[in-house]
């Protein structure tokens, strides 16, 4: 399948079974965060903890408690998402493709 994919097609992808290992595991993680829902709920997370760092001055210099970043996608099964094929992402997608249903969009 993916070797019939042309760059900026849309693909939907599905996951068949949570790998075992944390590798594959990180990966269609990373996968999906490249959907721009994801992205973008993302971009706000980030943008909302810049707003609410605390600062504090320690020592003459200032420091900053910063907040744990938000786990916006989740790796289980049947979970899916859409996203842009590019080429770079072609080595990522074919090293998880047995965990993977890709179909085109």
């Amino acid at each position: 399948m993916i070797d019939t994919l042309a760059a900026g097609d849309r693909i939907r992808c599905t996951v068949k079974k949570v790998p075992a290992a944390k590798g594959p595991t990180d990966t269609i993680a990373r996968l999906m965060r490249k959907d721009p829902g994801n992205a973008k709920a993302l971009r706000r997370a980030q943008d909302l903890r810049r707003r609410r760092m605390h600062s504090y001055i320690r020592g003459g210099r200032e420091w900053f408690s910063r907040e744990k970043p938000a786990q916006v996608v989740r790796v289980d099964t049947g979970e899916s998402w859409e996203m842009p094929f590019t080429f770079d992402i072609r080595p990522d997608l074919a090293s998880v493709e047995r965990y993977l249903e890709i179909q085109k969009a």
